[in-house]
């Protein structure tokens, strides 16, 4: 029979485990309920007056969020500022054209939380919470952002290579990216809609638009009414850097599905627009999301919140920080 003190010993493991195998607390909705209640109400304030004064906020803050997390997870480290010893992620060369607009209501939503409740909110949740306030701005669907990230600890430029996927990859590249984080292809086919708001430079597809070949001054998977207007428009890219074009040209500044209907007429503008059509692969979840907004919405709703929450830090594996541009001393 056994002894008194071995059944307690038994019986008290199910009720008490060792304090290191203890999960860190989920994410939540109501994060910061007690601990900064005017939270939601700042966001909301600072995304809403920095997009009135600046209509591109939504669409860089929207690509701002997206470089984040595609890069060991949403944890604000594409907002580190470079050091004469560390090369930080916003200046690899892909985010080198990521727009100001979306680090900047990052730092005046920061600024503003500071005051109310210092230390408390992470520069990780505040770019989440931003994407999906301004996308809602722009006439986007509505989803929920959990809340509880903590702000990384490394930023190299380093880490960003081959991790975001290019404009000029081949389609094969583009879905083995998103495999590799989990994202299936119908998952990368709607988080593609975002270029529905949204602009890119002539840099990024002049390779399709200008000599193509010896038959075609551009690829003819463009509309050539549409192609001789971007020839147009981009004549002096290789004088000025800045010019671009929207993504989306027929509702630019609405986010719907618009972007979608535009690919089979030809009038995508990057090579991975094209190839989202072309490819047998996509080109039906690109034929439904054309047809269909309420489906492209339900499932951009869906790969956001996944999205969202890939590779957070808790715990120990980050902190918040005081500045976003600058880890804590």
């Amino acid at each position: 029979m056994a002894s008194p003190l071995f059944l307690f010993l038994c019986f008290s493991s199910l009720f008490f485990t060792p304090s290191y195998s203890q999960k860190q607390p989920l994410l939540s909705t109501n994060y910061y309920q007690k601990t900064c209640p005017r939270f939601e109400q700042i966001l909301q304030d600072t995304t809403t007056n920095k997009q009135i004064s600046s209509p591109t906020t939504a669409a860089a803050t929207l690509r701002l969020f997206f470089h984040d997390c595609f890069v060991r997870g949403c944890d604000a480290s594409v907002l580190i500022s470079s050091t004469p010893f560390n090369k930080a992620e916003r200046d690899a060369d892909i985010n080198l054209s990521l727009p100001g607009d979306g680090f900047d209501v990052v730092v005046r939503a920061k600024t503003a939380l500071e005051l109310a409740c210092p230390g408390v909110v992470s520069c990780a949740d505040i770019i989440a919470v931003a994407a999906r306030n301004l996308v809602l701005m722009m006439g986007g669907p509505y989803y929920t952002v959990k809340l509880g990230r903590k702000d990384s600890l490394t930023s190299t430029a380093s880490a960003v290579d081959g991790n975001l996927p290019k404009p000029t990859m081949p389609m094969n590249q583009i879905i083995q990216i998103f495999q590799s984080r989990g994202f299936a292809v119908q998952e990368m086919v709607a988080l593609s809609g975002a270029h529905t708001i949204g602009f890119s430079h002539c840099k990024e597809f002049s390779s399709t638009l200008y000599n193509y070949s010896k038959t075609s001054e551009s690829a003819p998977s463009y509309n050539p009414r549409f192609s001789q207007a971007l020839r147009n428009a981009c004549a002096n890219y290789n004088q000025n850097p800045t010019l671009s074009v929207f993504n989306d040209v027929m509702s630019p500044n609405k986010f719907d599905n618009m972007y979608f209907q535009n690919l089979p007429k030809g009038l995508g503008l990057l090579s991975s627009d094209h190839a989202l059509y072309s490819d047998p692969r996509t080109k039906g979840y690109v034929d439904l999301y054309a047809k269909n907004q309420t489906a492209f919405f339900e499932a951009f709703i869906a790969v956001m919140e996944k999205l969202s929450v890939y590779g957070v830090k808790s715990g120990r594996e980050g902190e918040i920080r005081r500045r976003c541009d600058a880890f804590n001393n």
